[in-house]
Order: structure tokens, then C-alpha cells, then sequence
């Protein structure tokens, strides 16, 4: 067995505390603990992971790195192998707010159109007895349904509150359209869910295509996500479905909005504020679901998503 130093624990620690991170920030880190640079040290880089996950492996935890399936960007963190019942008492989320967390995922993940994510009302609208429907499906003995009332009791405000957190520890995430999407912990803990629930994966990183181009033939399964396909074409130019041999098209993105947004970062950090991290963030999500609702009030007939998302064509549409 091999010993780890200090160093070890430290970039340990500093997933277990802070949850995914960066790329960037996780090289950062390595740079101010070791000396070395991941881009220069690519080799010693890896060897520091591959012998944490030696060691990690003895108390079924794994660190990995994946995707964001919104725009493409690494993420590092440490993952938990083990999914029975005893280390789910772990979290802290009630089973209702669980129940709700997995509806949302399903919902995304058996969308046929890819789109990644789900508006807010449609999320807030989850029935939870539906949870308990899949799961057992079993009757009282007067007929009605075996519902628990912690299910039945789950209110609006309570929804509210679960998805302002689920976004706050990154099990989900906001779209750039204000949408729900499924966070970077998600995508990172749950990998081998999403290939058993049958999301087909991106034929260029083999992760799980929620957030894709589907092939234009209707009648092909062939995922690649939007940063795999540009990846693709500036290669190639031209590309045609590895499954069906149909020629892709592609467009490239108006915008980039990712630097704006690391600039607005970097702003705010660099403006003293004495509110917390995590009050910040929660006012902003307030902020967000005000201009939501005073959106829907203004227009009742819209409501910032369509229902109507099941068919492939309706996906080449947009």
C-alpha cells in the first residue's frame, strides 16, 4: 500500500471541502502545493492522482474528472462508489427533497430531444407521488394510493428551496436560458446511472449526451455534444454520423459567453462584500425566480419552456 503525503491529503481535502472544481482552479491548487505545473508535469500530475485513487479506493471513493454537459468544461472531485441504503443516510436532504432531486434528473434524462434541461415551472409542477408509483406501485388496503405524507405535504416554497440548494452544492445548475440543468456533481456521481437509464452516450467523450445534437436521421440514436461537434469540425470541416453515415451540419454559437462571465466573477471577487458566498448566491437565485414569476404573470400563456418536447424533428427546429 502506498503511503501518501501530506501533499495528497491536502488536494484530498481540498475536493472533499469545496466540491468539483475547475480544471484551472484544480491545476492552481496542484501548482501552489507542488512546485509543478500539470501543463508542463503532465506525468507527475497524473501519478499524484493515480495514487489517490489506489488509496481512495479502500473506502469505495473515486476521483474523477467529467464534462460539464453545458459547456464543456473539466471538473475534478471525489465521488462516493457506494449507493445502498446505508450511505445514502449520509446526505443531508430529506427523502422528499431526494425523491424531488431524482424526478428532475429523470425528467431531463428521458427527454428524446437532448435539450439538458427543464424550465422552472415544469419542475416545480413534479408530482413526488410519482416517485413513489416507480418505486413500488403497491395499494392501501381501502384502494387508495400508499403515499407518505412528508410527499404529499411537500409544498411549492419547499421545491423552491430544495432547487436553490440542489444549485448552491452544483447537483443542479442554471442554463443560460433559466432553465434546470443537471449540475457537475450530478454528472460526475451518476455516471453509471445514466448509462443504465439508457442515455445514450456522446460518440466523441463516451460521457452521457443529455446536452447534444442528435444525427439528423430521425432514425439514429447518434449523440455528440455541441463541444465535441465544434471540436469535430475544426478538425474536419465535414463530418458524417459514425453510425449512419449522414453528413452533420453545424453552426457555430453566436456567442461565447463564458469570459463575460469569468470577468463578472473576477469583479466580484475582487469587490469586498460582507455577505456570505452562499448568501449571495441564495439572494441571487431569489432575484432570478422574482423575474420569473413577474414573466409568467405578464404572459400566462408563456412560460419559458414547451411542454411539447418529445418528438427528434421538433429538436431540429430550434
Amino acid at each position: 500500500m502506498a503511503v501518501l503525503s501530506w501533499k495528497h491529503h491536502t488536494l484530498i481535502q481540498t475536493l472533499l471541502e469545496r466540491g468539483p472544481l475547475l480544471e484551472k482552479d484544480f491545476h492552481s491548487i496542484f501548482t501552489a502545493i507542488t512546485g509543478q505545473n500539470p501543463g508542463t508535469h503532465q506525468g507527475k500530475f497524473n501519478d499524484y492522482l493515480l495514487k489517490i485513487n489506489r488509496e481512495l479506493s479502500y473506502l469505495q471513493l473515486d476521483l474523477r474528472a467529467c464534462r460539464d454537459p453545458y459547456d464543456g468544461r473539466v471538473y475534478y472531485g471525489v465521488v462516493n462508489n457506494v449507493s445502498d441504503e446505508q450511505s445514502k443516510l449520509g446526505t443531508k436532504y430529506s427523502v422528499p427533497q431526494i425523491a424531488f432531486f431524482k424526478a428532475i434528473v429523470e425528467a431531463i434524462a428521458q427527454d428524446v430531444t437532448a435539450v439538458g434541461c427543464i424550465c422552472n415551472m415544469d419542475a416545480l409542477n413534479i408530482k413526488l407521488e410519482n416517485q413513489v408509483l416507480n418505486n413500488s406501485g403497491s395499494q392501501s388496503q381501502d384502494g387508495s394510493l400508499g403515499i407518505p405524507a412528508a410527499f404529499r405535504n411537500f409544498t411549492m416554497s419547499q421545491k423552491e428551496k430544495t432547487i436553490d440548494q440542489l444549485v448552491i452544492d452544483k447537483w443542479l445548475c442554471y442554463t443560460e436560458d433559466d432553465n434546470i440543468g443537471v449540475g457537475v456533481r450530478s454528472v460526475l456521481d451518476l455516471r453509471s446511472w445514466f448509462h443504465n437509464a439508457g442515455v445514450p452516450s456522446c460518440e466523441v467523450c463516451n460521457e452521457a449526451g443529455l446536452k447534444a445534437r442528435s444525427c439528423p436521421n430521425e432514425g439514429c440514436t447518434v449523440r455528440i455534444h455541441q463541444y465535441c461537434l465544434k471540436t469535430k469540425f475544426s478538425q474536419k470541416g465535414v463530418i458524417v454520423c459514425p453510425s449512419c453515415d449522414t453528413q452533420w451540419q453545424y453552426q457555430p454559437p453566436k456567442a461565447e459567453p463564458l469570459e463575460l462571465e469569468d470577468e463578472e466573477t473576477e469583479v466580484m471577487q475582487s469587490q469586498p462584500s460582507s455577505q456570505p458566498l452562499q448568501s449571495q448566491v441564495q439572494s441571487s437565485l431569489r432575484s432570478r425566480r422574482k423575474r420569473e414569476r413577474v414573466g409568467r404573470n405578464d404572459d400566462a400563456d408563456t412560460v419559458g419552456c414547451d411542454t411539447r418536447r418529445v418528438t427528434r424533428q421538433s429538436a431540429h427546429l430550434r
